[in-house]
């Protein structure tokens, strides 16, 4: 709570999905001064947006959250794009708060920067033995060299930032559009829909033997805060659950939850990117005793709560009428 206090906090991103579970438990530390820049007001990608913001804002801490994100359909068609706003926004940001003289720089990376064939569980010390998987490579490469340039300005200028790494994130408020979700929303707005309009079968994206992790929401943020309060260190660490469940079990698993009665197919002539994903926690447990709490399915069913509860709310005229893409049913 008394690292909170009398500190002015900038949280970019900080609207979104992530970003909303942080701030408002920043709050809740005793931190009275949040500052969260919006996309319309402040674009990151420009260099005089970037130095207003940090002129005017004048933060103790950043946390450096904001991303342009989406599924395997959405990385495929908008390489440029992913590669581009996610290299900009942080470089720019990271060397704006250097020369603002900013105490505490916390970068939030992604695990698609870890090459295609990593040893499982991940280690932070197999970042640089490979390639990332194609579909997602040009936004892992955005983000991994964010953790270049952290480190570079620690050896030459100690400036103080940090980078995380965490796993496939979900929970309450998490993105349900299809053409842009990841595979969790995509998975419960396909079964609650299908459901709902009394279909017999769902199909999603490759054959359903691709591994992934999932790490809820409120352990993530739980994670970026230890590490913002306790952890100055140059190494990347791993934030996760730190256990692996293939797409097919956890289709069957979204499937039960949602009570959904169809059949699951799977469209193998699409991708289903990385092979495996499951990383080793042990670096974040070592350095300020994280450790993931939310089971998958107790999560799951939380996300599906307020899936429902906030669809429910929609007028009749409104529900399940949208008829947009399915390319991102993919794995990211």
């Amino acid at each position: 709570m008394s690292f909170w206090k009398n500190k002015r906090v900038l949280v970019t991103g900080g609207n979104g999905f992530l970003g909303s579970h942080l701030v408002e438990r920043i709050r809740e530390r005793g931190c009275s001064s949040i500052v969260i820049p919006r996309s319309r007001e402040w674009d990151l990608r420009e260099k005089e947006s970037v130095v207003r913001l940090l002129e005017e804002s004048r933060p103790d801490i950043i946390i450096h959250l904001a991303a342009t994100v989406g599924g395997i359909g959405a990385n495929r068609k908008h390489p440029g794009r992913f590669f581009y706003d996610n290299a900009i926004m942080g470089i720019q940001m990271i060397e704006g708060a250097r020369l603002l003289g900013v105490s505490k720089f916390v970068c939030v990376g992604t695990v698609c920067s870890y090459p295609k064939f990593t040893p499982v569980p991940f280690s932070e010390e197999n970042l640089w033995a490979g390639y990332p998987e194609e579909t997602n490579a040009p936004y892992g490469l955005a983000k991994k060299m964010l953790l270049v340039q952290l480190q570079s300005y620690r050896q030459e200028y100690g400036f103080n930032g940090i980078y995380l790494i965490p796993v496939n994130l979900y929970g309450p408020r998490d993105n349900f559009d299809l053409e842009t979700s990841h595979v969790i929303p995509a998975m419960i707005r396909r079964c609650m829909e299908a459901r709902n309009r009394r279909e017999n079968k769902i199909v999603l994206w490759g054959a359903g033997n691709a591994s992934r992790e999932f790490l809820y929401v409120d352990d993530a943020v739980r994670g970026i805060l230890l590490a913002a309060e306790h952890y100055d260190k140059p190494d990347p660490v791993n934030l996760g659950f730190g256990q692996e469940i293939t797409v097919r079990d956890l289709s069957r698993l979204i499937r039960e939850l949602t009570e959904f009665p169809g059949e699951i197919e799977w469209d193998s002539s699409k991708p289903e990117g990385q092979p495996r994903r499951c990383l080793d926690t042990t670096r974040a447990e070592w350095e300020f005793d994280f450790k993931a709490k939310v089971a998958l399915r107790d999560g799951l069913k939380q996300t599906i709560m307020w899936y429902e509860k906030t669809v429910s709310a929609q007028s009749p005229s409104t529900q399940f009428v949208e008829r947009v893409g399915s390319e991102n049913n993919g794995t990211r």
